[in-house]
């Protein structure tokens, strides 16, 4: 989190005990040992709440969308647009069709690149991503790069996993079309600056895309502050489902995009030569949409909401700040990604060990982590490592969490030698 100490010391306290037992998956015993689970980078655990949305949704309203009269499906076609009003209040977004459903980060990002990419960019025009970028948020600019001509550029991003401010300025000019970046690092819990960078995009024109996947569980996120053009995230990784996902998407840049992929619901009218589509959101959620999910990520943002989230960045502060000084004393312990805001948790190796062997000794005294590239391999090459350790926190961890962790750092010594 931000280092933010007044702010903090005016947060309420957070009942964390009380927030734990809402999440039944975290009761369970993992190799004899009570679950420690600290991957919540990749997904987190889900409340009672979104268990029971989800049930209740197959169990009483379980029908298709804005395509029946029956009772079921107007529920469930309630349920759905309910949800994305849910979303909208959740990123105050302006309206509620700038809000489109698709199944996570990664399809939102290819969404923006496949329709509005593929429209608006030409050869010699330029894409600007950060170094940092998870490959969800540089893969698909590659591919747009491939189909128009377009050339990516790369803002460097120095030593500390910190975007190097005045070189992505430098970076940005008239051929700018669309800058990409993460508001913050998967791999190495930089919080960037976004509304900043977003100003620096937006002078010279350009189109902003802002990889929101590791920040909304951590931060309010509003995306008129921002002054974005995209948002997207991951229901999964705010509680919800997997399979569920948002794009915001500014509403005059939304009506000018073409559909990306064809099929029903997306189109109001279809003749054997041509179809006339529909209008935004519908005209980019071909076919049946995740409408449990929807369901189910509305639950989680309704949980969510129900805590003072001020109180909730003050735990998860307190949390990385502890983790840090406990980690730094385990011998050998070297961090990858030292940004001074840090937000979710920490990576690091262990001198002489690798990654996946400490995670899997982990694994073995209750502890679940992450271990790889954490799909960043770029940054992390550059960093001069092929895979660290992961740990990333939720509001439901604890300092005791940390304790584990640190405990199980020390098995992984013995038994691995080191």
């Amino acid at each position: 989190m931000p280092r933010s100490g007044a702010a903090e010391a005016a947060s309420p306290r957070f009942d964390v005990a009380t927030a734990r037992a809402d999440f039944p998956a975290l009761r369970q015993r993992v190799h004899g040992r009570p679950l420690v689970y600290l991957d919540n980078g990749a997904t987190t655990q889900k409340p009672r709440a979104v268990l029971a949305a989800l049930r209740r949704h197959y169990v009483r309203d379980n029908g298709n969308v804005r395509r029946g009269v029956h009772t079921l499906g107007e529920r469930a076609t309630a349920a759905y647009e309910g949800a994305r009003e849910t979303v909208r209040c959740f990123l105050n977004a302006a309206a509620a069709s700038e809000i489109v459903f698709t199944r996570g980060t990664t399809e939102a990002i290819n969404l923006v690149a496949a329709s509005h990419g593929r429209a608006q960019l030409g050869p010699g025009d330029e894409i600007v991503v950060s170094a940092m970028e998870h490959h969800a948020n540089l893969v698909p600019w590659q591919m747009l790069g491939r189909v128009t001509g377009a050339q990516l550029r790369i803002a460097p991003v120095d030593a500390r996993g910190v975007l190097e401010r005045d070189a992505y300025v430098a970076l940005l000019g008239p051929r700018t079309k669309i800058v990409a970046l993460a508001h913050v690092s998967n791999a190495l819990g930089t919080l960037n600056p976004i509304a900043d960078l977003v100003a620096a995009a937006r002078r010279c024109g350009a189109v902003v895309v802002v990889d929101g996947a590791q920040a909304v569980a951590h931060l309010p996120v509003d995306v008129r502050a921002l002054d974005c053009d995209f948002y997207a995230f991951s229901g999964h990784k705010v509680y919800g489902p997997t399979g569920i996902g948002v794009l915001y998407g500014r509403a005059a840049l939304l009506a000018a995009m073409p559909p990306w992929q064809g099929g029903g619901e997306m189109v109001r009218s279809v003749t054997w030569d041509e179809a006339v589509y529909d209008d935004p959101p519908y005209r980019f959620e071909a076919g049946t949409p995740p409408i449990a999910g929807a369901v189910g990520l509305a639950a989680a943002i309704d949980y969510l909401a129900g805590f003072d989230r001020a109180a909730v960045g003050a735990h998860e502060c307190d949390l990385v700040r502890y983790a840090e000084t406990a980690l730094a004393a385990v011998p050998g312990l070297r961090f990858v990604g030292t940004a001074p805001d840090k937000i979710g948790g920490h990576s690091f190796v262990l001198a002489g060990l690798h990654a996946h062997d400490v995670a899997t000794v982990l694994d073995g005294e209750g502890v679940a982590v992450r271990a790889g590239h954490h799909c960043a391999q770029p940054i992390l090459r550059q960093l001069g490592v092929a895979a660290t350790v992961r740990a990333s926190f939720a509001l439901y961890n604890t300092r005791d969490d940390v304790d584990r962790l640190v405990a199980g750092l020390a098995a992984a010594r013995r038994l691995l030698g080191r």
